[in-house]
């Protein structure tokens, strides 16, 4: 006789139907089976040794349920048994916070027009033996069990969910919970990876200074972030920051990124641009002379330490060195700005230099005061690197390899390009000219 055994979806799809959300992924959990009853019914296992399968016609993911058991640190340090003695409240007990706990009513592998292919997503009867639903109700992070501390992603992950929520709330007993395993040391057993992968995620909410709020909160963020976490209680010269402190002012920088719908690169950029000022000595308080270079050096230890992909490293360190030279790019020559251009490969990746633009105005915005005040060097920057772009380099490179000729010699290649350069400034100086020229008079 075949096994009967239930199928419920569980996780985040129940969660975010719950909430009217649109659902992403849907998962399964299996109750009362073994691997090789869904093999028989055309499963296909994910991985080596590990009771996942993909479904023959969805391709979603149904897991066998199962129970875990912490064997060492760091999230790899578990082993874990799934059989059909394991049941779906066991199986429940073993995941994060309570919101993702809920299970809906099962499809039973008897019902075979049904089993796992059922599209709708059933809230009606809901199993939640841990209070998830009122947690919902009443927008509350909680940890459903003390199992909670045995894996430290959990802490990046609850992180991300009040980034994605904001207007939940932490429950008192698990920021506890988190100071605790940041003083048992768990915190330093992530790997990069998953590091990287939940502050990404994280990063591209509505409202990523949640994240970090909450890192702070349980002092995680001391230990995977240090350079970030120093900034709070640094001050800055309120004539230009009237926020002050320089943790806040980063976090409404990305916050503002965040708004006007920044790209990954461009929010890490934010989060990143000001580092340096955390180290500026304290007999120079407010003022931060130096601090972009210091904030790129210290951008390239995070970047090696957690492996940041190569386009959000590239653009957080330029804008970290050339941030203060953008914001103060209306007041100078056509020379400057050249070498600002080429100092910022603009010439070569226009759209990147866009990115830099677009992350410098969300730094002149995150600031109290300042939210909706207008960015004038970012339509500034653009119209002069067009002017650039316009000049013809290939024709000038003709033009000056036959004026050499004439002259019986032949032009190298620092000729020709110091002549392209001195067109493009000339073109850059007279985009000024007319600017300057054709600006509204005050009065």
């Amino acid at each position: 006789m075949a096994a009967t055994f239930s199928v419920h979806m569980v996780g985040g799809a129940v969660r975010d139907a719950l909430l009217g959300l649109p659902i992403q992924d849907r998962d399964w959990v299996v109750v009362g089976a073994t691997p090789q009853d869904l093999l028989n019914l055309g499963f296909q296992p994910v991985g080596k040794d590990f009771p996942v399968f993909l479904h023959p016609t969805t391709h979603e993911e149904y897991a066998l349920a199962r129970t875990e058991r912490k064997t060492g640190h760091g999230y790899q340090g578990f082993c874990f048994h799934a059989a059909p003695d394991v049941t779906l409240e066991q199986d429940l007990a073993r995941r994060d916070l309570t919101i993702n706990a809920i299970a809906t009513s099962p499809i039973t592998s008897g019902d075979k027009g049904t089993f796992g292919l059922n599209t709708a997503t059933r809230t009606d009867t809901l199993i939640d033996p841990f209070g998830g639903v009122a947690d919902l109700r009443n927008g509350l992070l909680r940890h459903v069990s003390d199992a909670f501390r045995e894996d430290p992603v959990r802490i990046l992950r609850l992180a991300r969910f009040a980034a994605r929520f904001p207007h939940f709330r932490v429950a008192t007993e698990t920021t506890a919970l988190m100071q605790g395993m940041v003083a048992d040391g768990e915190v330093q057993h992530l790997v990069a990876e998953r590091v990287w992968q939940e502050l990404a995620r994280g990063l591209m909410t509505a409202q990523p200074s949640r994240m970090f709020e909450v890192l702070r909160s349980c002092g995680a963020l001391a230990v995977l972030l240090p350079e970030l976490d120093r900034l709070w209680g640094i001050p800055q010269r309120a004539d230009y920051h009237p926020e002050v402190d320089t943790g806040l002012h980063v976090m409404m920088v990305l916050d503002t990124a965040a708004q006007l719908g920044a790209s990954l690169p461009v929010r890490l950029a934010c989060l990143f641009h000001d580092l340096g000022k955390g180290t500026t000595p304290a007999h120079v308080l407010p003022r931060h002379l130096g601090h972009e270079q210091r904030s790129a050096q210290l951008l390239a230890q995070i970047c090696d330490r957690w492996r940041l992909p190569r386009d959000c490293r590239e653009l957080a360190d330029a804008v970290a060195r050339e941030h203060g030279h953008i914001h103060g790019s209306q007041n100078l020559s056509a020379a400057a700005l050249l070498r600002l251009l080429e100092r910022c490969d603009a010439l070569r990746r226009p759209d990147r230099f866009a990115d830099m633009l677009l992350a410098c105005e969300c730094d002149a915005r995150g600031r109290l005061g300042f939210e909706e005040a207008p960015y004038p060097q970012r339509p500034h920057l653009l119209a002069v690197l067009q002017t650039a772009l316009d000049v013809d380099a290939g024709a000038i490179a003709q033009s000056t390899a036959q004026t050499w000729a004439s002259k019986g010699s032949k032009a190298d290649g620092k000729q020709i390009a110091n002549a392209v350069q001195a067109a493009r400034e000339t073109a850059i100086a007279f985009y000024l000219a007319n600017a300057k020229a054709n600006a509204p008079s005050g009065g």
